[in-house]
């Protein structure tokens, strides 16, 4: 039987293709990064700023393309698990960069760990990276941890006499870790705890714990709790004229909390991120150049007075991104596990990178890499925030 000679363009086509099988290179040249989100539920004022500042971050990164794929916890420790399945198994994506939210990060990490996939979470909590386990040593985060921010807000109590303090957080893994540590600073600074509350994310209300908290008197009441809900502490700590000091955690640094919580919080404190009030910072503050940098991008495509500390949180992850691939692109191609631990090892070696926050200098047992100059003092007036200097 007479065989049909193929085609040029098929023969063409079976070459390219036996070129990209013996060159990994040339067959997985495109770098794909996740991205998982709360983009809706009660968490989703975090998510939606960092969903937008992915849209801002390279296409390209030492001459590779970079894929983003975006998708939604829901606020949702489940679904967040789902998404990085997905994520790492059907997308075999390189990197991970999320949760916006800290019980979905604890939620990720055995996956994580199991398909060797370096992610950089948006989430408070320090018992994220800490320690650097088997499972720790393949997440890192770009957001300060609640024990920098504890340790802030005791500073400033103990300086304005505060000698007795009420905490209400969060019932999830946020609310727990808070309180673990805002507990451990009190005592540091002489500060008596007399009241602990919990709340969750979906209540309407928290007025029984608000009667609880005024009944014992405080100096201060301390608010553990993340995006729009945390508004309703300190509105129904007012309702019940309460006239003590409130901290939040850093975890309402965006404008929809202000907006949600309005008069209610003016007076109130919290330790921030300094792209919060970069402008009202020293010129020589470390991260303030890139902070009005990343203010200016951000405001141009959302909206002026629209910038979150969690868009500055995913733009600081591209940064270390952006520092890491060129590193890991010297030993292996992306789409391989070669790569993905190589940008695993480039992202633990960081050293002097100028972030958002500060400067990064990252370790083996440190997954974060920032210092106290990472956390400004601010107070809430009449819905901006404004910056407290020593």
């Amino acid at each position: 039987m007479k065989q049909t000679r193929p085609s040029r363009s098929t023969r063409i086509r079976r070459l390219l293709a036996l070129a990209g099988l013996a060159s990994p290179a040339l067959a997985l040249a495109q770098v794909k990064i996740g991205l998982v989100l709360s983009l809706t539920g009660p968490a989703a004022s975090l998510g939606i700023p960092a969903r937008e500042t992915a849209a801002m971050l390279p296409a390209e990164i030492a001459g590779q393309k970079i894929q983003y794929i975006v998708l939604d916890d829901a606020s949702d420790t489940t679904q967040a698990v789902q998404d990085t399945k997905k994520l790492i198994d059907e997308q075999h994506v390189d990197a991970i960069i999320g949760s916006s939210i800290t019980p979905n990060t604890l939620a990720m990490l055995d996956v994580v760990a199991q398909g060797e996939t370096p992610t950089i979470s948006l989430a408070s909590s320090a018992r994220i990276i800490d320690p650097v386990d088997a499972k720790r040593r393949w997440m890192f985060k770009t957001p300060q941890t609640d024990a920098m921010m504890a340790a802030a807000i005791m500073e400033h109590a103990a300086a304005h006499g505060v000698k007795t303090i009420a905490y209400i957080g969060e019932a999830d893994a946020l609310g727990e870790t808070f309180y673990t540590e805002v507990l451990k600073s009190a005592q540091q600074h002489q500060i008596k705890l007399v009241a602990s509350e919990r709340f969750n994310r979906t209540d309407p209300s928290v007025t029984g714990q608000a009667l609880k908290i005024v009944a014992v008197h405080p100096d201060a009441v301390v608010v553990g709790a993340a995006g729009t809900p945390a508004a309703l502490p300190p509105k129904a700590l007012k309702e019940r004229g309460y006239k003590g000091l409130v901290y939040h955690n850093h975890g309402v640094g965006n404008r929809d909390f202000l907006r949600v919580c309005g008069a209610d919080c003016n007076g109130t404190f919290m330790p921030a991120s300094p792209v919060l009030v970069a402008s009202q910072l020293p010129t020589d503050r470390p991260g303030r150049r890139l902070a009005l940098d990343y203010i200016s991008r951000y405001e141009a495509r959302a909206g002026e007075g629209s910038v979150s500390a969690f868009g500055a949180y995913t733009w600081d992850a591209g940064l270390l991104l952006g520092s890491a691939i060129p590193v890991a692109l010297k030993t292996a191609a992306p789409g391989t596990v070669e790569f993905r631990r190589a940008l695993r090892d480039a992202l633990e070696s960081t050293r002097e990178l100028p972030d958002t926050n500060g400067v990064v200098n990252m370790s083996s047992t440190d997954h974060l890499g920032l210092d106290q100059r990472a956390r400004v003092m601010v107070e809430i007036r009449d819905g901006k925030w404004v910056y407290q200097p020593h």
